[in-house]
């Protein structure tokens, strides 16, 4: 039933973008927050933050306080697997 693929689809679509996969890819490896991705992709805080929003919205990602930064790290174990197996 295609209902059933909804969610997947949509995993997906957030991780069609070349910026959010560079981005999921990174922070499978190592948990971090915006103004080092910033500085590692050489984008703008602002493009950095509405990926990152995309990723959140989709439960690729989950964000943790620590003083004043937030740090992400990726929580889904389907992307992991999924971009793992892209990096073959």
């Amino acid at each position: 039933m295609i209902k059933d693929y909804y969610r997947e689809s949509e995993l997906l679509k957030a991780l069609a973008h070349p910026v959010r996969l560079r981005m999921v890819e990174g922070l499978i490896k190592n948990e971090c927050n915006v103004n080092r991705i910033v500085e590692k992709l050489g984008l703008p805080q602002s493009t950095i933050s509405q990926h990152l929003s995309i990723l959140r919205n989709r439960g690729i990602v989950k964000a943790r306080k620590e003083g004043l930064k937030t740090c992400y790290k990726v929580v889904n174990p389907k992307v992991i697997e999924l971009v793992k197996a892209l990096d073959k």
